[in-house]
């Protein structure tokens, strides 16, 4: 079995079991806010509203996945993609079965942190992609990955719609509703563990940290990767960084609170909203396993990245004012079409303009900086949500992403010459 197409099936089977909880986070928390010291704090200071309660446990992965992505991106270089990979997937594993048992806004959040430090691993699955084909098709290889995820996505939330209350009477749900959310948990942990298992004997190493360190060559300290980025915004790697974070950071505003607006402007439930993440889903699917690669090989990267940035922002942006479910639908659709050209472009582009030896070093500093955002946006979204008005975080994300497609003009001139002799792993 091929490295990519193991790496695929990991991937798919690792979002799927994070889709069958994700969708659930903002209605589990409205079960648990009320309760314990951590939200008679928030509320002693007027942040007591369910906006902020999401936005925290959405803050918390973010805030694990931004200290430990680089970490994770450097130890890829210097020991191997795999070892950190299985190190990822056993923490989905006990975050899961936090979820299964959580109680208390608390336990949500030690559930987001665990997951959240496992997540640090997405520059090495990318680094890990990089490694494994030709620079030409990695915008094309990414996507697959890309693919799989959002399939994942697809059907995970119908899997936790499915399990909710499984196993559970409707007296002892009356008694305690907080049961409901038990099967969704515990059948992530076990879908989880079945991957780490599968993981553990097929997935093989990409990177020959043994050569690179042969090589003399050195990776360059985590915070001085992180700092070059930030006191070089103009060079190539650090501009398509700062998208990837600013671009992340709308798509988190909007995944704060379309659950909340949902239910307000449409009265969607719990057991209805995990079919709008597959609807989505499907849609990302479908573009970044059929047209993602003939639409690289026409437009090339740079192009179609902004491309994808201006669907994004108008997608954002016009969500709000849909007046009615199917026009809502549409606007929704705008979104997985942004990120699929977006993101697998971005990724490639910087695994061309970084050394081949630092490379899970970048990817993982590309991810510290979606981590920034993933801990600003969700917060910025929550209070806006709350304070401000239910459709002003999808504004200033639809603006956000408007305002970042400059950053990409002209990378054209840093990639059209001849890709770079290597010799990547067969795939």
């Amino acid at each position: 079995m091929g490295k990519l197409v193991v790496l695929l099936v990991t991937a798919f089977v690792d979002m799927l079991g994070g889709a069958i909880v994700f969708p659930l986070i903002p209605f589990l928390a409205q079960k648990v806010i009320g309760h314990g010291p951590l939200w008679t704090a928030l509320d002693a200071v007027g942040l007591g509203g369910v906006g902020v309660a999401v936005s925290l446990l959405l803050t918390m992965y973010a805030v694990a996945q931004l200290v430990s992505a680089p970490l994770w991106g450097r130890v890829s270089d210097k020991i191997g993609r795999r070892p950190a990979l299985m190190i990822g997937l056993g923490a989905s594993v006990l975050a899961y079965i936090v979820f299964a048992f959580a109680h208390s806004l608390e336990l949500l959040l030690l559930c987001r942190l665990v997951q959240g430090a496992g997540g640090g691993t997405v520059g090495v699955v990318q680094a890990y992609v990089a490694d494994a084909t030709k620079p030409e098709d990695r915008a094309k290889s990414l996507g697959w990955v890309s693919a799989a995820t959002n399939a994942g996505v697809a059907m995970g939330p119908a899997i936790g719609i499915w399990v909710l209350g499984f196993g559970v009477s409707a007296q002892a749900l009356a008694v305690e509703p907080l049961l409901k959310f038990r099967g969704p948990g515990l059948a992530a942990a076990l879908i989880a563990a079945v991957n780490m298992v599968f993981a553990w004997f097929f997935l093989k190493e990409s990177h020959d940290a043994a050569a690179a360190k042969a090589s003399g060559k050195t990776v360059t300290r985590s915070r001085d990767a992180v700092w070059r980025v930030v006191s070089h915004s103009a060079e190539p790697a650090s501009r398509l960084i700062w998208i990837y974070g600013i671009t992340m950071g709308a798509f988190m505003m909007m995944n704060t609170v379309l659950a909340l607006l949902l239910m307000v402007k449409f009265s969607v439930t719990e057991n209805t909203f995990g079919y709008f993440f597959t609807y989505v889903a499907v849609i990302g699917v479908v573009v970044r396993a059929f047209f993602l690669g003939k639409l690289v090989a026409w437009l090339k990267e740079p192009a179609l990245s902004r491309i994808g940035m201006a669907m994004l922002a108008v997608g954002l942006f016009t969500m709000p004012l849909s007046p009615s479910l199917p026009v809502f639908a549409l606007c929704v659709a705008l979104v997985p079409l942004g990120t699929a050209f977006t993101f697998p472009c971005v990724t490639s582009l910087l695994s061309q303009v970084v050394p081949q030896h630092e490379r899970g070093l970048y990817m993982g500093v590309q991810q510290t900086f979606g981590g920034v955002a993933r801990v600003l946006a969700p917060l910025s979204a929550g209070f806006a949500y709350d304070h401000i008005g239910h459709s002003v975080p999808f504004f200033v994300a639809g603006m956000i992403v408007l305002f970042t497609i400059p950053l990409g003009l002209g990378m054209e001139k840093f990639v059209k010459q001849p890709y770079a002799v290597e010799t990547p792993s067969a795939a």
